[in-house]
């Protein structure tokens, strides 16, 4: 009989880690990740200084941009992250309040592990759960009126109220509503399509204060015209776009000629003259005033355009040159062959290039219908500037969230106790252990208004214990008055109960609708886990590579 060999599947290098340890030290991580961004939620919300490798310093409190400079090495803290950019790009908002939720519905699984109930079971719950809060969610909401500017208002100064900008939120308002007016376009059949990214650019320009900061009817750019005497200020500008060189066309590769006479060399400079003038004709030939082009500008296509009384501007962006052709009405133009005169802007009223510092821009304003503007933010300094650009971007993007979904729900902990009691209630028609961890999310839910006390200084247990009293007595019946409780919430400036409606603090359907969905599917992907294989480097020489612990370490989570 031959001793039987061992089989080695995995390689010896990698470290394997299964079971019940697996899913404790996934919910750890998780945690971690929230408390990191735990402060960061409500108007009395901290800021966290980081500083990149390259010695940059990040000053924020949007929860995105603190998980996106942190480096993690627990895969587990590594998807919390993800979720949180994953909530920034589909609504700009609740990026923080999504982490802190994923990381407290982990939390509150955790003592049903160490009791031994089968993840199955939790995620089963959770996913009855989440069901059961999109339909409260949605039957909670109410419709509002976009075109009315005092709604609008209310929302996004409830979602700028949390930021540095908080300070000046009339202004950030204004600007926000204004910049997402002017992107939208309605379609035909009813539907409204708003690109913030592509066509409401932010130009930062240190100096000045933020109150300096407007909207652009039209468009800004980092650029001054070709020539010194070319006019800088034009009114009513005929507008021609060019993506296409207005010098001589070099070859593709390394491109050989052979010159055998002197004549040769004469004719080939009188050939590349004549093109750039037979080019510089055609453009001159659909009088514009004003040419933008993505390519060079040759000094002999200058001295043409010069004499024509045509200003150019060259080495314009792709995106910027799309934006122009949205604000003046005008095509962009491949060939000068093919110019016609509808390619023409003419919506523009004035084209003008201005100094700030040490730099000009170029102003295409007051264009009769825009479709694309710039936002031209001023601030003490750079770093001031990127955080209210930050600030500005979510605004914007909870305007858009709202014009695409008109419906609100009542903020400041308020939706999350309404929704916390009602799955309470319906917890009670569910048999079996399923029950339980049903339970479990709506106490997961209080992570919401709990923070915000928190936050706010006030004493949590106390406040608490009477927001709870509040919900509880559905719609006031128990209470003995007529009133409806279902929308009262923190005050988180305070820490007083307030009802939400008079106070005027509203959030859009669509984030809150995303918050849940994403923070509630993470915590059942993440339960799911019952292995973590973690592959290591070869060893080299005598350097032997140790595995990486699966456990998140205090410094890895700091770092």
């Amino acid at each position: 009989m031959f001793a039987q060999r061992p089989v080695i599947v995995l390689n010896p290098n990698t470290k394997r880690e299964q079971g019940r340890k697996v899913q404790l030290g996934n919910i750890a991580a998780a945690k971690a990740v929230a408390d990191v961004i735990r402060t960061c939620l409500g108007p009395q919300a901290m800021l966290k200084m980081l500083m990149d490798p390259m010695g940059g310093i990040v000053m924020t409190n949007d929860g995105n941009a603190i998980l996106r400079e942190i480096q993690v090495q627990h895969p587990a803290a590594k998807s919390m992250i993800e979720i949180s950019r994953t909530q920034d790009e589909e609504c700009g908002d609740g990026t923080t309040s999504v982490i802190i939720l994923a990381g407290e519905m982990l939390g509150v699984a955790e003592h049903f592990l160490e009791d031994n109930t089968h993840p199955t079971v939790i995620i089963a719950a959770y996913r009855q759960a989440l069901e059961d809060i999109i339909e409260i969610l949605k039957e909670k909401s109410v419709e509002v009126d976009v075109n009315d500017d005092a709604e609008l208002f209310k929302i996004v100064k409830s979602s700028i109220g949390t930021k540095f900008i908080g300070r000046y939120e009339d202004l950030a308002c204004r600007i926000a509503i204004d910049a997402v007016r002017r992107v939208r376009i309605d379609d035909v059949g009813g539907r409204c399509e708003i690109d913030i990214k592509r066509y409401a650019k932010i130009e930062k320009i240190p100096g000045g204060t933020v109150e300096d900061s407007i909207v652009v009817d039209g468009v800004m750019i980092n650029k001054d015209v070709t020539h010194g005497k070319m006019s800088r200020r034009i009114e009513n500008p005929r507008i021609l776009l060019l993506d296409t060189n207005l010098e001589y066309k070099k070859g593709e590769s390394q491109t050989n000629i052979e010159i055998t006479k002197e004549e040769d060399f004469t004719k080939l400079l009188q050939m590349e003259e004549d093109f750039i003038k037979k080019t510089c004709e055609e453009v001159i030939a659909a009088k514009p005033d004003l040419v933008f082009t993505e390519k060079g500008v040759s000094d002999l296509a200058q001295h043409y355009l010069m004499k024509a009384n045509i200003s150019v501007i060259r080495r314009v962006r792709k995106t910027d040159n799309n934006r122009i052709a949205r604000s003046c009405g005008a095509t962009v133009v491949h060939e000068t062959n093919e110019i016609r005169e509808e390619d023409i802007g003419k919506e523009c009223g004035l084209f003008e290039i201005r100094k700030f510092g040490d730099e000009y821009f170029t102003f295409i304003e007051a264009c009769k219908n825009p479709k694309a503007c710039t936002i031209l933010l001023r601030g003490a300094s750079k770093d001031v500037l990127n955080e209210v650009e930050r600030n500005l971007q979510d605004a914007m993007q909870v305007v858009r969230n709202v014009l695409v979904e008109p419906r609100l729900l009542p903020g400041g902990g308020a939706v999350e106790m309404y929704v916390s009691r009602s799955l309470r209630d319906r917890a009670k028609s569910i048999s079996g252990t399923g029950q339980w961890p049903y339970k479990a999310v709506s106490r997961a839910l209080e992570v919401i208004p709990r923070t915000l006390i928190q936050n706010c200084g006030a004493n949590t247990i106390r406040t608490l214990t009477a927001l709870r009293a509040k919900h509880s007595s559905i719609d006031g019946v128990q209470s003995g008055d007529s009133t409806d409780n279902s929308t009262w919430g923190v005050n988180a400036e305070t820490g007083e109960l307030v009802d939400m409606v008079e106070l005027g603090i509203w959030e859009p359907l669509s984030v809150k609708l995303q918050t849940y969905k994403t923070a509630i599917e993470t915590a059942i992907l993440l339960l799911r886990i019952d292995d973590i294989v973690s592959g290591t480097k070869k060893s080299t020489g005598d350097d032997e590579v140790k595995p990486k612990s699966a456990e998140p370490s205090e410094e890895s989570m700091k770092e």
